[in-house]
């Protein structure tokens, strides 16, 4: 039996009569590696919120290292040895390394003088700790996700950490950079710091967890050792009934004419020699490490990248995509994989950024908009794409991530698109909303668009998609059916030098 750190006792916390926590209970031990999974809205940003001392609960209690709290204090939590990660890192983006690693260590000390020497000791020894090598004189802006997380770990350490919460800590990572982080979080259970790891990502979730606790509707549904559950009994658990991952059939009518062709394209710096074709209703995947030139090719057919070279045909004919405005006279849409600095306005309604790109076509014969026609589009599309919203009024920042991709996807589908490219189309979306999305895409499809889907998550691309492209060093090394190729095999290629 491990000893304990961290026992919350029968919580709850209603918000505005609605019940964010249920009679949940969760206990951590000395160096457990303990994970939390649930669908948004089912309570574990709460529950987090709780155990770190920004929420008071309203009933129940919380016990760290033998010490009984009915409600803890920020400054109380971190003093016991809690520390959180959240998704943006909290580092200071114009500061260096050190500076950040050793910042709050600074503070503590309230010492009228800095000591440069000491500062790049504290924050040296801290990455060692974790065994790692970064640069202490660069600034955070200048490093990758994967080297700010790994900074926001070794200012947790220099605080004592005992117990280091991280809320979805791999979206931005890639696989490779996800093993370095598990490496990291092994090391760190070794001199028995413990993690509570929250993440929508399924697979990892099976590989790093020591026990699993599932959260639907603010209770707590199990909590388990790792060894009894799957993939399939974590869906279960999380959505309450079983959902199917068919892969994507795309059949392709013989006199059927080819919608995007790709010849030798290339953008110096990013990619180069990239050929391919597109038929109507197929669902290309194109995958790679990133660095390999995924990205900057969407944003190449998308206008936003320079095409140095080579040649885009659309329907047959030659196209120059030179700027955004050509790539959608042309039929071709995008959503981005940062949907909150690219997709959205943030702090505009709903209805708002889903008529955006096609402000236009509500307006009446005096160039004013036609109120009924707008309404009627934005319903439309709410309907449609099932965004549950209990206003199209409301900020598209009230939505969840899930329903906030679909804003950005009914603002696309809303110009009509031949082509329509999805980077990372459920990065940091749950995985009821992430089989709902993957259900839209394969209707758009089937009901003839031609999508091209931009992901590492390799079990998304095999049941989505019909062909896997796979690019390395800015070049398409190799392609697949994603019926003749298993996870195992496209995760072990995907990773080969």
């Amino acid at each position: 039996m491990i000893e304990e750190l961290l026992r919350v006792n029968n919580v709850y916390k209603t918000f505005g009569g609605v019940k964010a926590l249920d009679d949940v209970s969760i206990s951590i031990g000395f160096g457990e590696i303990h994970c939390m999974v649930g669908e948004n809205g089912s309570g574990k940003s709460t529950l987090i919120k709780l155990i770190t001392g920004v929420y008071e609960p309203d009933e129940g209690e919380i016990i760290i290292n033998d010490k009984h709290y009915q409600r803890i204090y920020p400054i109380q939590a971190i003093r016991e040895g809690i520390q959180v990660i959240y998704q943006d890192f909290s580092l200071f983006p114009n500061l260096t390394v050190a500076e950040n690693i050793a910042f709050n260590y600074q503070l503590a000390k309230n010492s009228h003088f800095v000591n440069w020497n000491e500062i790049r000791k504290i924050a040296q020894a801290a990455l060692e700790q974790i065994n790692v090598q970064i640069n202490l004189s660069v600034r955070v802006e200048q490093l990758s996700v994967a080297d700010k997380q790994l900074v926001a770990i070794s200012r947790a350490l220099l605080q004592n950490a005992r117990l280091i919460i991280m809320d979805e800590p791999t979206t931005a990572l890639t696989r490779r950079e996800v093993k370095s982080l598990f490496t990291v979080i092994k090391n760190l259970q070794k001199e028995g710091i413990s993690t509570l790891f929250i993440s929508h990502k399924l697979n990892e979730i099976l590989e790093i967890s020591q026990r699993t606790m599932v959260m639907r509707n603010g209770k707590k549904v199990i909590d388990a050792d790792a060894s009894e559950f799957d993939n399939e009994k974590l869906v279960y658990y999380m959505t309450g009934h079983h959902l199917e991952n068919a892969s994507y059939n795309y059949d392709k009518k013989v006199s059927e004419e080819c919608m995007l062709r790709v010849e030798n394209i290339t953008s110096n710096g990013n990619f180069e020699q990239v050929s391919f074709h597109l038929f109507p209703g197929e669902i290309l995947g194109i995958t790679g490490l990133l660095g390999c030139g995924r990205s900057e090719l969407a944003l190449a057919l998308f206008g936003i990248q320079p095409i140095d070279s080579g040649d885009i045909f659309i329907q047959g004919k030659p196209v120059k995509i030179k700027d955004i405005q050509t790539a959608v006279k042309h039929g071709i849409g995008y959503v981005p994989e940062d949907r909150l600095t690219e997709g959205l306005f943030l702090e505009q309604p709903i209805g708002k950024n889903i008529i955006i790109c096609t402000l236009k076509e509500v307006l009446n014969k005096f160039g004013l908009i036609d109120i009924k026609k707008l309404e009627n589009r934005i319903q439309h599309w709410i309907k449609y794409l099932s965004i549950k919203t209990p206003s199209h009024q409301l900020a598209v920042k009230t939505l969840s991530g899930g329903n906030q991709q679909r804003v950005v996807l009914s603002k696309w589908l809303a110009s009509s698109p031949k082509v329509l490219i999805l980077n990372g189309p459920t990065v940091g979306v749950d995985i009821g909303s992430k089989t709902e999305l993957h259900e839209i895409i394969r209707n758009l499809a089937l009901h003839g668009m031609s999508v091209i889907i931009i992901s590492d998550d390799i079990p998304e691309l095999l049941h989505t998609c019909n062909r896997i492209l796979l690019m390395k060093k800015g070049r398409i090394v190799d392609h697949f059916s994603s019926q003749d190729i298993t996870e195992n095999e496209l995760a072990t290629k995907l990773t080969e030098e």
